[in-house]
């Protein structure tokens, strides 16, 4: 093969090439005698050639062994190039000559055919140098090649797609590089591509293959390698065969040295093979591999690759089995495929429809999982009704209607279908029912991971109602971790480690909930269908934490296709963008994201497990004055409540939000009566006795009576939990509502800690405010005004001077003299630190970005 230029050998090429080289210049007549082995593209017909001008430009004749014989002193050279094609006649003749004469000699052929002839000529020849082994290019090597041949130096990333595409091999880096100039792909981009003419290039060398390799190469092209075993039945030969077949494909230089297809090489096979050919070879290796039941899917995932012509070229009933195995083989990593799958084998004639459903639950497509399982259940003589109805419980529990799912799952009533229906009934408030679902056992199935797990998992959930939090916590857990071992191919209505996240939420032991949920994650629990759910009750850790920056990028990654959420997870992903806006006190955010959150509602009937994006929209709706929102879904969620009992670990929550609600709204009655709930809950959790010592604090608070130790212990038990920002929150209030300068400047401090804020500069002059009139430390008045706390949160809303003077129906210079003040109040040093302040005060979160309006 040529085209491999003289500036690789020179530039890349190792010390062997370059001390042949040089010998040859520094003594062009002196003993030659050397051999250069390398399968094709590595460059050996480039260096006789340098070779040859080298000795030419000494004055030394350079010869083919087959022009007129040199006479008996003549000191020609002898350069023999694919010496492995030559015939065994004239490999004869040569090995002859050279045990006569001992000529001046190279000798470069691949490795591959080895005929006796050649064998004997090698032995033959003096050992005057090892012998020369032509190498691929390192990365380095190719970045050298470039730079020579386009006098640049190429992007990093150029250097790496080369390297990569090419897998070293100098002519087909010489190949693509040409391409690449010739195409403007030097400097890189946002996605480079291997140009047509760079492929072009391989028709010769695909062209002159013998059939053998080039089938064998055709099946590796497919996916499936170069296993002796397949390639033995597909060529119909034995290992011997094989094993000189995978010589021959290797020496071509097609193949790296770690036995794969250069990628180069396997685009130029998809591309240049007619499909005829290519079809047939996949129809074959697909028959063999279903005949040995062995993996189908690389072949066919070629073959739906190859668009038109592919599929349609062979078809029947070996087609809708290899579908339908290859489906099977999808089914664990990628769902969406199986169902695609599944589907081709029904069109084929083999439907499987409950599979196929399946498949499609896994994928996300619960429209599609519906469908098909309710065509199977609507089947009076289908044999897997059952298990069609298994699927439709699943997928309407993720659409929210729990109570209609347990009923689906209480009809089929097969393996795990009794726990799943508990946990409907469950989240429904129908406590009596659910645990005589739990006393029932499943007509069939064996205890398989799943069901082990469902037990596990519904029993969990009955202790959150009826027992201890950290008894309901650990059941899920070990729950969780049986199904971890199970694989994502489980379509599921929920999983252990989402309820495990909801119960550590609700009763303060985050790190147990960070650690279950991220493990669901890593092991890919129920598959995308409840991917995103993980993701979100895992943002919303890290919202009460107030790691607000990452809660935002999980909730971003989460609901990156919105319209696609399922009702369920919609109600997570609004409320958890109603709660980072409000911990922002970001106003605008707020009403930007309240059409959302109407939306979520609508189509979101209220469930237990649901109380926490419906406290979170109670808080907003009372800051929006949008309560008419959410009155009947309170009231139906103090239905289920009362139907249960009030059960503390679902219940203290939403009494937590609802406070705070009733607060904004200023209904102070409401206020104390949630209070007073919380104070009868505060034995069942450390949360518990948090929020109710948090919700007392409060109340005194908004009644103007601030104890500052007793709301600093409020605040730091609230942290202690896990709830930083809501203890930050709770002491940054009392500081603005203190009369007392002293307890300002210590309660503002606390609040800097609990947000894992150190006492920065602001705060060190904060701790020495200015004294009053009087000379005192403390005042007759709060710390900022009614009016100057309107004025601070417009202004942290972003809001200009101008604006918030329109807003607040005053002048802009008197806004502006009322930030003068407030400065002048918190001891502020400068116009950052007064906005840092305020943020505190606000409850916003650590290093939000600067209000760029106010000015």
């Amino acid at each position: 093969m040529t085209g491999v230029p003289a500036i690789a050998h020179r530039l890349v090429h190792g010390a062997p090439v370059r001390q042949l080289l040089d010998a040859a210049t520094a003594d062009p007549r002196g003993a030659v005698c050397a051999q250069v082995r390398a399968p094709g593209g590595y460059g050996k017909t480039a260096l006789l050639r340098e070779l040859g001008d080298a000795f030419t430009a000494a004055g030394v004749r350079v010869r083919t062994p087959w022009q007129a014989d040199p006479g008996p002193d003549d000191d020609a050279v002898l350069l023999v190039d694919d010496a492995h094609l030559l015939g065994q006649a004239r490999l004869a003749a040569l090995r002859d000559r050279v045990r006569q004469a001992h000529p001046r000699l190279v000798l470069a052929y691949r490795p591959w055919p080895r005929p006796v002839e050649l064998l004997e000529l090698i032995d033959a020849l003096p050992r005057l140098r090892p012998p020369v082994t032509l190498t691929p290019f390192g990365p380095e090597q190719v970045r050298a090649y470039l730079a020579g041949a386009w006098e640049l130096t190429p992007a990093p990333e150029v250097t790496a797609f080369v390297a990569a595409q090419t897998a070293g091999v100098p002519a087909y880096v010489v190949r693509l590089a040409a391409a690449l100039a010739a195409s403007g792909g030097r400097h890189g981009g946002a996605r480079l591509e291997v140009p047509a003419a760079a492929v072009a290039g391989f028709t010769a060398e695909l062209d002159e293959l013998h059939p053998d390799v080039r089938r064998a190469l055709l099946a590796a092209e497919a996916g499936l390698g170069l296993r002796i075993d397949l390639l033995g039945a597909l060529l119909g030969c034995g290992p011997d065969g094989v094993g000189a077949v995978l010589e021959a494909a290797r020496a071509t230089g097609l193949v790296g040295r770690d036995g794969q297809l250069v990628p180069i090489a396997r685009l130029a096979l998809a591309r240049l093979t007619p499909m005829a050919e290519r079809v047939a070879v996949w129809q074959r290796l697909t028959e063999l591999q279903l005949d040995r039941r062995g993996p189908v899917l690389p072949l066919v995932r070629s073959l739906l690759s190859a668009g038109p012509g592919g599929s349609d070229r062979f078809g029947g009933a070996g087609m809708a089995m290899a579908f339908e195995a290859a489906a099977e083989e999808a089914l664990d990593g990628e769902p969406a495929l199986a169902a695609d799958l599944f589907a081709a084998a029904a069109a084929a004639g083999r439907p499987t429809l409950v599979r196929q459903a399946q498949a499609s639950a896994l994928a996300g497509d619960l429209d599609a999982a519906l469908r098909l399982a309710d065509q199977v259940v609507a089947t009076p003589d289908s044999p897997e009704r059952a298990e069609a109805a298994q699927l439709a419980a699943t997928a309407i529990a993720h659409r929210g209607q729990l109570g209609r799912s347990a009923e689906l799952y209480r009809w089929s009533n097969r393996g795990p279908s009794s726990a799943f229906a508990a946990i409907g009934l469950l989240g429904t408030g129908r406590l009596a029912d659910a645990e005589a679902m739990l006393r029932e056992s499943p007509v069939d199935g064996p205890p398989t991971l799943l069901t082990g797990a469902a037990a596990l998992m519904a029993r969990g959930a009955h202790t959150s109602f009826t027992g201890t939090a950290t008894g309901a916590l650990s059941t899920l857990v070990q729950s969780a971790a049986l199904l971890e071992s199970a694989g994502p191919a489980l379509p599921l209505p929920d999983s252990p480690a989402a309820l495990a996240g909801l119960v550590a939420l609700h009763c303060g032991e985050l790190d147990i909930g960070e650690s279950v949920l991220d493990r669901a994650l890593e092991s890919q629990v129920g598959g995308a269908l409840l991917a995103t759910r993980h993701r979100l009750i895992r943002a919303w850790l890290e919202m009460v934490r107030g790691n607000l920056t990452t809660a935002e990028a999980q909730l971003t990654t989460a609901a990156a296709d919105r319209d696609r959420l399922e009702p369920r997870d919609l109600v997570f992903a609004a409320a958890l963008g109603i709660g980072l806006a409000r911990r922002r006190s970001d106003l605008v955010g707020l009403h930007r994201g309240w059409p959302a959150a109407c939306e979520a509602l609508v189509r979101h009937p209220v469930d237990l497990f649901t109380m926490l994006p419906l406290g979170e929209f109670a808080i907003a709706a009372a800051r929006l004055g949008q309560q008419r929102w959410l009155a009947t879904h309170l009231r139906e969620a103090d239905l289920l409540l009362a139907a249960m009992a009030e059960p503390p670990l679902w219940a203290v929550p939403l009494h937590w939000s609802a406070l705070h609600a009733a607060v904004i709204a200023e209904q102070p009655a409401v206020a104390a009566r949630h209070v007073t709930a919380l104070t009868v809950h505060s034995g069942h959790s450390s949360y518990a006795a948090a929020a109710a010592a948090a919700a007392a604090s409060w109340l005194e608070v908004l009644n103007g009576r601030v104890d500052p130790v007793a709301v600093e212990a409020a605040a730091r038990g609230l942290h202690a939990v896990g709830f930083r920002w809501d203890g930050a929150r709770l002491a940054g209030q009392a500081a603005i509502r203190t009369t007392d300068r002293r307890a300002m400047t210590g309660l503002l401090e606390c609040a800097r800690l609990l947000q894992g804020r150190g006492a920065g500069r602001a705060g060190a002059v904060a701790a020495e405010p200015a004294p009053g009139p009087g000379g005192r430390g403390d005042q007759a008045e709060p710390v900022l005004s009614t009016r100057e706390q309107e004025v601070a949160r417009l202004v942290l809303d972003g809001l200009t001077y101008r604006e918030v003077g329109d807003r607040l129906f005053i002048a802009a210079k008197t806004v502006e003299h009322h930030m003068a003040r407030m400065r002048q109040r918190l001891g502020s040093a400068s116009r950052a630190d007064l906005l840092e302040q305020l943020r505190v005060l606000a409850g916003d979160e650590a290093g939000a970005a600067t209000p760029g309006g106010a000015s």
